[in-house]
């Protein structure tokens, strides 16, 4: 194959997803996994041992106790979702359209999310869960952030990277990318 660079085997013109690619990856597996099965323990816990424990507390401990598991509920209800869409698009049960307009029903927040209040009044196990997912939360918020780097900007905003980019064609003319 003469005159052919080593590079031009890889220049067919087609874009590999990053997001499509990491949603069939075994980190996704696992991370999908301990996602849904945090959502079990939630549940079985608030349903079980939770409900005991809750009617031990007296106020204000009590309303600490039942403002906590609903934010736990909320977080891992948003997480389940992100993630059940991350895993339908990779077997092909929704088109990354679909996926982006499901998720613009996801708050996945970027900070601030942590729990308000002293939790050391709350029972052992419902801080374990909160603790739990609070970092799987921070892990999801940090992957989103890395699979939205391959998404176009929507109309009217501008890519994270636009002013680096900017200043790369100043510098080094409009081929710097």
């Amino acid at each position: 194959m003469a005159g052919k660079s080593k590079n031009d085997d890889y220049d067919d013109g087609v874009t590999i997803s990053f997001g499509a690619k990491f949603a069939r990856s075994d980190q996704f597996k696992t991370v999908f996994r301990e996602g849904m099965a945090l959502v079990e323990a939630a549940a079985a816990y608030l349903d079980g041992d939770g409900r005991k424990e809750a009617r031990k507390l007296r106020p204000p401990h009590s309303l600490a106790y039942a403002t906590e598991s609903m934010r736990l509920t909320t977080r891992l209800m948003q997480l389940a979702s992100w993630l059940l869409i991350r895993r339908a698009v990779s077997e092909g049960e929704l088109t990354p359209e679909q996926a982006v307009e499901e998720q613009r029903k996801i708050k996945l927040p970027v900070s601030g999310d942590h729990p308000a209040r002293d939790l050391s009044v709350l029972p052992e196990r419902l801080r374990g869960l909160i603790e739990q997912s609070v970092k799987l939360q921070e892990r999801v918020v940090r992957l989103d952030q890395m699979l939205d780097f391959n998404q176009a900007p929507a109309a009217g905003e501008t890519h994270p990277l636009s002013s680096q980019l900017s200043r790369l064609r100043q510098a080094f003319g409009p081929d710097a990318e």
